[in-house]
């Protein structure tokens, strides 16, 4: 059984126990479970899709990292022949998940 589920405005592809990097989410603990709705399609077996949800349908999923910090991506700036260079970098912050179980 796996569910396409929409969380913080990206869409995932999920299963039961898999493990998912998603943007950071504020206000969570580690242990605390998280319930998403907004699940977009969902298959058992028969394949259900949803306009623009499926009715019902939930992922459940526990916190295991609150705050993961991801690679670090550095941006660089130049124009030719002028000496302008600027480097800058960026982390961005995630939140790991373990998917517990999807009803529907």
């Amino acid at each position: 059984m796996y569910g396409i589920v929409e969380i913080q405005g990206q869409q995932f592809k999920v299963e039961n126990g898999q493990k998912l990097f998603v943007h950071h989410i504020k206000n969570v603990a580690q242990g605390d479970t998280v319930e998403f709705d907004r699940v977009l399609l969902l298959d058992n077996g028969s394949v259900k899709v949803g306009s623009p949800v499926v009715d019902g349908a939930k992922v459940v999923c526990e916190v295991l990292d609150p705050l993961v910090k991801g690679e670090k991506v550095l941006i660089f700036h130049k124009k030719r022949r002028k000496g302008y260079r600027k480097l800058n970098g960026h982390r961005q912050q995630f939140t790991r998940l373990a998917v517990k179980e999807i009803i529907g």
